[in-house]
């Protein structure tokens, strides 16, 4: 099985290593982004493009599990998914479209334009309602704005140090000056802790609204509180947690309480 291309940590629902860097280029500060933004806007329109060629440039450059792969064990995982989340790939107004990368990373994540993207090595370790609920989180960063909000903070920051004072400067300039590099960028986008436990309701709200038992989600947050204590979130399973990140003992605790009061109503 290959690896990502570019690191990616293992953990889970935005608790990547690679974040994005703000304020550290050239010694410019953050606040040069508001005098970029009179040279550079960013439209919905154009953060959704911009994602859509960030995951054209993953699609193309790591193995994707396709229906009609040649390797059995490709062809199976991109059945499963196709099994278990194809029945939502228009839930909740959105548009998503979802693929299996084959690599052996642990992790899952979203895009501004809808595009889903599941690991293989996360499919292993997860029962289908799990995977279910670990991706309804995911779109719930979609369906919330969250990936679009960071997405915008990205390329304004990304803009205020390439055309600061200047009149000229687009999207499509900065996605071609660096695709891969901007591509790791907005994949790596982190959410605050808020925008974390948001969407952990919204992925306990997906599954109660189509029949599931949301216990699952639970259950997968506990496989990662199990990786953590067993593995440490510094060492084999990738760099260190986020501290805007919730913890997975206290989310699988808050998820089992509003099971437990939804239960006395």
């Amino acid at each position: 099985m290959n690896k990502l291309v570019f690191t990616v940590a293992v953990m889970l629902l935005g608790m990547t290593s690679v974040h994005a860097q703000f304020g550290k280029f050239g010694g410019k500060k953050l606040d040069a982004i508001t005098t970029a933004v009179t040279a550079f806007t960013v439209s919905d329109e154009e953060i959704a493009a911009s994602a859509t060629e960030a995951v054209k440039w993953m699609d193309e450059n790591n193995p994707v599990c396709e229906l009609n792969s040649k390797q059995k064990d490709m062809r199976e995982y991109a059945e499963r998914l196709e099994r278990i989340f194809g029945p939502y790939k228009n839930y909740d107004g959105l548009d998503l479209n979802y693929k299996v990368y084959y690599v052996t990373d642990i992790n899952a994540f979203a895009c501004a334009d809808g595009s889903v993207r599941v690991f293989s090595s996360l499919m292993d370790i997860m029962t289908d309602d799990e995977l279910l609920a670990i991706i309804g989180h995911e779109i719930g960063h979609v369906k919330l704005e969250h990936t679009k909000n960071a997405y915008k903070q990205i390329l304004l920051t990304e803009a205020a140090s390439k055309y600061v004072g200047s009149t000229k400067g687009t999207v499509a300039d900065l996605m071609n000056s660096d695709l891969g590099g901007m591509s790791q960028k907005l994949f790596g986008a982190s959410f605050s802790r808020k925008q974390e436990t948001d969407s952990d309701d919204y992925s306990y709200a997906f599954l109660v609204a189509n029949g599931k038992n949301p216990q699952a989600l639970a259950d997968g947050f506990q496989k990662f509180a199990d990786m953590e204590k067993e593995y440490g979130a510094d060492k084999s399973l990738g760099a260190k947690m986020s501290s805007s990140h919730p913890d997975s003992e206290k989310r699988v605790k808050r998820v089992e309480d509003k099971i437990k009061k939804s239960a006395k109503k």
